[in-house]
């Protein structure tokens, strides 16, 4: 029997099977023992095969014993460094990243790693500017000008409130039959606006904490809410995340999934340029034209240094 994994607590899973029934189920231990170099090698949009065995007092437990080919996913470096990797969703047809200007602010390093990741995997990915209604009008500024940047790339972005609901009804047509994930920050409002796109779904919310000026967790688990739109689709809600470490990319592909740096990158003098000191390197005088904004051209230099250096810095936000 196969079935999608809908929900996943760490241990426990929660998998619509092949016949409509929401099922409970375990990893089998050797799943587990496989040599998966991840804190969840098993991960919400799975699709999986599952297999029933009968217990104690005939009751039956419903184990997965394979993880079909996935078609993507998004992964980041993983906050436990025992492990290699941590896989936020797979089999996703789009992702939005929640985004804020303060209370906290998400910086474009931030953005431009998820941005990276999804680029690599072809996931499309549309940014969203939340609690427009708090912002003051050099935060509504700074906002414009990020917009401006990011559609100038290529990325759709929204201005929403989820508190007020401003915004909030645009994002609809974006998700319906598709299978989306949600990211960002914790404190981004993430919660607050699945809770308005899906009426009666009360994912819980929290507060920000005032002594660090950071988001409190509320999502301790991924899972996959169902659309209410007759078009289908689901929403895949994750726990907010502090940093984005990068992952299984080369240092010559890594300016291919920034591309306004691979547009610009054809115009080298050297095929295999780097574009940190090679002489005649497009990518660098786009730069210092003002082409390529500065943030992106930093934050690529960040990755490169990262994997060089083989670190990854979780003060990265």
């Amino acid at each position: 029997m196969t079935g999608l994994v809908i929900k996943n607590t760490g241990s426990h899973y929660i998998v619509l099977t092949e016949d409509g029934v929401e099922r409970p189920c375990l990893a089998k231990g050797n799943l587990r023992l496989r040599g998966f170099r991840s804190t969840n090698p098993i991960v919400v949009g799975d699709h999986v095969v599952v297999e029933q065995t009968s217990g104690q007092a005939e009751e039956e437990t419903l184990y997965i014993k394979d993880i079909l080919p996935r078609k993507n996913y998004i992964i980041r470096r993983a906050a436990n460094l025992s492990k290699e990797s941590h896989i936020l969703a797979a089999n996703i047809d789009a992702s939005f990243l929640v985004c804020t200007i303060a209370a906290p602010e998400t910086s474009t390093t931030f953005i431009d790693r998820f941005l990276a990741t999804a680029e690599a995997y072809r996931v499309p990915t549309e940014l969203i500017f939340n609690k427009i209604d708090l912002y003051t009008p050099e935060a509504i500024d700074y906002m414009e000008e990020l917009i401006a940047l990011y559609e100038g790339i290529g990325y759709p972005c929204h201005r929403v409130s989820a508190t007020t609901g401003e915004g909030v009804e645009a994002l609809i047509d974006h998700l319906k039959g598709k299978i989306t994930l949600f990211s960002g920050h914790s404190g981004v409002g993430k919660s607050t606006l699945i809770n308005q796109l899906i009426p009666g779904v009360e994912l819980r919310t929290g507060s920000i904490s005032l002594a660090h000026f950071k988001g409190m967790h509320t999502t301790t688990f991924s899972q996959m809410v169902p659309l209410p739109y007759s078009e289908g689709g689901y929403l895949i809600d994750t726990p907010g995340i502090k940093g984005f470490g990068m992952l299984e990319m080369e240092d010559a592909e890594v300016s291919h999934y920034f591309p306004e740096l691979f547009e610009e990158s054809t115009a080298c003098r050297f095929g295999n340029c780097t574009h940190t000191h090679e002489p005649g390197c497009a990518v660098r005088e786009a730069v210092e034209a003002g082409r390529i904004a500065s943030s992106r051209y930093i934050s690529y230099l960040g990755i490169l240094e990262d994997k060089e250096s083989g670190k990854y810095r979780p003060e990265y936000k």
